[in-house]
């Protein structure tokens, strides 16, 4: 019987997945290295795995009858794809599963930082009763938003937002301008998104030419005002320089779901600013999303298994950059 081993995946469900895989075992471990010295490894058919596991060329070659990787999320970026193919292993995502559920709390990550709800909730808490606890908020409808990658959850994101009549500016080399101005959106530059948004919202993938993209200089673009919400990936934002930038008041507010390293560290700056308001990675949850991820894992799961090519395969021959 083939065995599907699941490793550093709280979102995984077992008994739904073994449900929708019965030809196969499942079993839950630890977090896995290159050198899997630890877990038997022979039978492995399938791995199924979270961003923060690391799938190398020299962790795909300890499992020698590995079939199939289904990374039980969007990115992938944690898997070495090209290397995969070369093994003859598919990889796997879920690329649409919580489109929603992120749109959304990225809206809410935003309106609670220009309305400072965290904030007057805290000094609500602590006994007061002032409105001026929350000083300055500016007004919301009429200002510029600034979306980093025009994919399906900016878009959605967008979408939730209409109502306040913002105009909307985004940065995304691989989308038309015209298709953009379809949606009102006006197509610019990363450095004018900087320089022109009153509220900047990352929606891009974490790769070599994305790592740290909002460093200081681009946090010194910035209006003063500004608000920077982050529900794609920690590693887009140099960490060290954003706290400089909340803390001297080079930027307003910051609304963060993903970090450099999650869980952060006891000592992690951010979590001791006021106005750095954060989420524990919670963007993607839904009871329903839930269940779908773990439903589609399955299902890309026993295609591969039985020979099929899954529904969500990732094309290692595509510029996934």
């Amino acid at each position: 019987m083939d065995e599907i081993l699941v490793t550093d995946d709280p979102m995984i469900d077992p008994e739904v997945v073994a449900d929708g895989v019965p030809d196969a075992a499942l079993r839950v471990v630890d977090r896995l290295d290159d050198r899997p010295s630890d877990v038997a490894v022979a039978g492995v058919a399938g791995l199924v795995v979270d961003v923060n596991t690391p799938v190398s060329e020299a962790l795909i070659a300890e499992l020698p009858d590995l079939e199939v990787i289904a990374r039980a999320g969007v990115g992938f970026e944690n898997i070495d794809v090209a290397a995969a193919a070369e093994h003859g292993v598919t990889v796997t995502n879920v690329p649409e599963y919580c489109t929603d559920e992120v749109a959304t709390h990225g809206v809410a990550l935003l309106l609670d930082c220009v309305r400072k709800v965290a904030e007057y909730d805290r000094a609500t808490a602590d006994g007061a009763w002032a409105w001026d606890d929350g000083r300055p908020i500016h007004r919301f409808p009429g200002t510029t938003l600034g979306l980093v990658s025009y994919g399906p959850i900016a878009r959605r994101f967008h979408d939730r937002l209409r109502g306040f009549d913002l105009d909307v500016i985004a940065y995304d080399p691989y989308v038309d301008a015209d298709e953009m101005a379809d949606a009102g959106v006006r197509k610019v530059s990363f450095e004018e998104v900087c320089r022109q948004a009153d509220h900047v919202s990352l929606h891009a993938p974490l790769t070599e030419q994305t790592e740290e993209l909002i460093d200081a200089d681009a946090l010194d673009e910035m209006r003063e005002h500004a608000v920077l919400v982050n529900t794609a990936r920690g590693g887009l934002i140099d960490e060290s320089a954003l706290a400089d930038a909340l803390r001297s008041g080079q930027i307003a507010a910051a609304g963060l779901d993903v970090r450099c390293a999650e869980p952060p560290a006891p000592d992690d700056p951010l979590r001791a600013l006021d106005n750095c308001l954060l989420s524990p990675h919670a963007g993607w949850y839904s009871v329903e999303a839930r269940e779908e991820l773990n439903q589609t894992v399955a299902r890309n799961l026993a295609a591969a298994l039985d020979g099929e090519t899954p529904p969500d395969r990732i094309d290692p021959e595509l510029d996934w950059l």
